[in-house]
């Protein structure tokens, strides 16, 4: 049973984490005071290997089943078991008649050999720049020869009878430009659309300066879709480096996330793998990144290096800085066993923290 769309587009204000000092936490027993007689400045409940309780239950007391509010959601059973992922590594022009003909051959590669589901990279019909995003954006909503980029996607997904997410193009909506990926099932119907929540704006002297904000509008919902691969949570870039937007999703069941990303030379080699497998080691699930090829004429150049981790944080696949397509595996199966091998959701301390989640809203 698929769960709608509105139901799982995830409201604005993603969630907060607080700890016991909080006013949110008045419900929380207060901790004992150090005892001023004893030279010990740590209190016995402090020390488990004090404690006369059975270890059943300290256990107890943690409340894993508090740690999240509400609840954390199971991961529904996926319509599949396995199934073959793409991630295209695109070179992009700045033509973009070329780049959108260029992704259609691409997905039609992908297709042809298996995958189920193909995953584009951040802006890959545009020139990655402030000055290019206005001129190359496209109006969603319209449709048609307003957006000729999402028309192109619609049509393959429905004819190859394929899962896209659609990387990211410039999006335009009324006087807002947004940074958007486009999610469409296998009829082509646009299943849910994610625009990118936290602004790629940087300044390391010397290396790099970039501010989207200078042209772009940040979106205001995390987005979760049911496809016919799974549930799968969307995020953009930036968006990989607030573990918070991850802990959502997992905690809303999805399996896999899927971030579309440009990381640059700077950022690139110290955090892009570092930060897929810390989101799916942290969250138990799958991450799938999609990079452009990386071009070194161009005024921003991305590193490459489009990924995709298993829940133990294992990297499972990944290519170089060239353009590529990688076709590979998913095993819904690991998530259950490396939940098993680690139980991180029994063992979470419901007692000293919460993941305050507000309730859907419709998107």
């Amino acid at each position: 049973m698929r769960v709608g769309l509105a139901s799982l587009i995830l409201p604005q204000s993603t969630a907060l984490l607080t700890t016991g000092i909080s006013p949110y936490y008045s419900h929380l027993p207060p901790k004992p005071s150090p005892n001023p007689r004893t030279k010990n400045p740590n209190p016995s409940f402090l020390s488990p290997l004090r404690s006369s309780r059975p270890f059943s239950a300290m256990a107890a007391a943690y409340k894993p089943e508090q740690a999240r509010v509400p609840p954390v959601l199971p991961p529904p059973p996926p319509p599949v078991s396995k199934f073959k992922i793409a991630l295209c590594q695109l070179f992009v022009t700045a033509d973009k008649e070329r780049n959108i003909e260029h992704a259609r051959k691409a997905i039609e590669e992908a297709a042809g050999k298996g995958a189920e589901l193909v995953l584009l990279p951040e802006i890959w019909n545009s020139p990655y720049s402030n000055d290019s995003f206005p001129v190359y954006a496209e109006d969603i909503e319209a449709g048609g020869d307003a957006a000729p980029s999402f028309s192109m996607l619609s049509e393959a997904a429905r004819t190859l009878q394929i899962t896209i997410i659609g990387g990211s193009i410039p999006e335009r909506c009324g006087d807002h430009l947004y940074n958007t990926c486009c999610v469409f099932g296998k009829d082509g119907v646009l299943k849910g659309k994610h625009r990118k929540l936290h602004l790629f704006d940087i300044d390391i002297p010397g290396k790099i300066t970039f501010k989207e904000s200078k042209t772009l509008t940040a979106g205001q919902n995390p987005t979760i879709v049911d496809t016919d691969v799974g549930r799968i949570g969307i995020g953009i870039c930036y968006d990989i480096r607030f573990q918070e937007l991850a802990m959502l999703y997992a905690a809303r069941g999805a399996h896999l996330i899927c971030y579309p990303g440009a990381f640059n030379m700077t950022t690139g080699p110290l955090h892009w793998e570092l930060l897929q497998r810390a989101r799916a080691a942290d969250n138990q699930l799958f991450v799938a990144t999609c990079s452009p090829a990386r071009d070194t004429s161009a005024g921003y150049t991305a590193w490459g290096h489009s990924t995709l981790v298993g829940p133990f944080g294992e990297v499972i696949a990944t290519t170089e800085h060239e353009e590529a397509i990688i076709v590979e595996e998913i095993d819904y199966s690991l998530i259950e066993l490396r939940r098993s091998n680690l139980p991180l959701e029994k063992q979470r301390r419901g007692d000293l923290y919460q993941l305050l989640m507000p309730k859907s809203r419709s998107h």
